[in-house]
């Protein structure tokens, strides 16, 4: 089997094609939705790789491939193109995440101040994953505005930004590191 060429040089000139085949520029916001949750995976990889394998790290996982489900369902334009099944993110997605939510709240310290990110180096990443997805999720808003989006993919990036910040309380809380809050000096 021939191994494929990892350029193609089709975007040389500024512009990607969409899923169907519809070109456009690299300076969409469509793109720039797509490429920030990809972003967020990214960071997510790097978040498993400082976390000692467990529940989480399987979660973890799981989201990474959803997110895979959203971006290409990002990518597909639904005024141009059908949107394929595999697209498509399933309610259980979101409350499987909600359900680790509250699982996770149940455990930490009720919160009266403001969080800093940081403690722990893996509580610190997962506020880096929590800021990036809240980005994420002002990227696809904006998409919004203009174009129909498939089922499911805002309400899920919204609950990951919950996620993520009671994920870093929670590894604080679990590795005995002081959380960091607002005004203590």
């Amino acid at each position: 089997m021939k191994k494929s060429n990892l350029y193609t040089a089709t975007g040389d000139k500024g512009t990607t094609s969409l899923v169907g085949g519809k070109r456009v520029s690299k300076a969409d916001v469509r793109l720039e939705a797509y490429g920030t949750t990809d972003e967020l995976n990214a960071h997510i990889g790097l978040l498993i790789a400082l976390m000692p394998a467990g529940d989480d790290t399987a979660l973890l996982r799981r989201i990474q491939d959803c997110l895979f489900i959203v971006g290409s369902a990002l990518a597909t334009d639904l005024e141009t193109t059908k949107l394929h099944e595999s697209s498509r993110l399933s309610e259980d997605e979101i409350e499987c995440v909600e359900r680790r939510i509250d699982q996770l709240d149940a455990i930490v310290p009720p919160l009266c101040k403001f969080v800093l990110p940081g403690g722990a180096v893996a509580a610190a990443q997962a506020h880096v994953c929590r800021t990036v997805c809240r980005r994420a999720e002002r990227c696809i808003c904006a998409l919004a505005q203009h174009h129909t989006l498939a089922d499911n993919v805002q309400r899920y990036v919204n609950r990951l930004s919950d996620y993520f910040f009671v994920l870093a309380r929670y590894i604080n809380h679990t590795t005995s590191t002081p959380e960091i809050f607002w005004g203590d000096r």
